[in-house]
């Protein structure tokens, strides 16, 4: 049996702060840099999903990429974009909001919508800037 990895890609703005509470404001820039502004940062983020499995005899698909464009719309998108991560979504509530933590969190909230669709999620793949992504494999 073929197996096919398909690739749906969607967008999103954010605003996060990676700090840790218990350590000082000196401590928080040394780390972590101009990412602990107290005011925030944002990004506009870009996600890539990618689905495994045989295509449909009847169809040809490994998932209908439609319903994959609206799943990652419903259990991912609709909730971060142009929140504060850090404040305003639920699903990171007790994380801090690094690309690495974010793309294990939106893995979570697809994997069971993905799978009830008939695909196998095979990767998230995150990207913050230009030049930094993140890529998580459900390892």
């Amino acid at each position: 049996m073929a197996v096919v990895h398909i690739t749906r890609r969607e967008r999103f703005s954010a605003a996060h702060r990676l700090s840790r509470p218990d350590w000082s404001p000196e401590k928080n820039l040394e780390v972590f840099g101009k990412c602990s502004n107290p005011n925030w940062h944002g990004h506009n983020y870009e996600v890539w999903v990618t689905v495994a499995g045989a295509p449909s005899a009847e169809t040809g698909f490994v998932i209908d990429l439609s319903e994959l464009g609206k799943i990652m719309r419903e259990q991912v998108i609709d909730l971060v974009d142009h929140k504060n991560i850090d404040l305003d979504v639920a699903f990171m509530k007790g994380r801090y909001s690094s690309t690495e933590n974010l793309a294990i969190a939106i893995w979570e909230q697809l994997e069971e919508r993905i799978t009830a669709a008939g695909g196998k999620l095979v990767k998230v793949k995150l990207q913050e800037t230009e030049n930094n992504f993140v890529e998580y494999h459900g390892e």
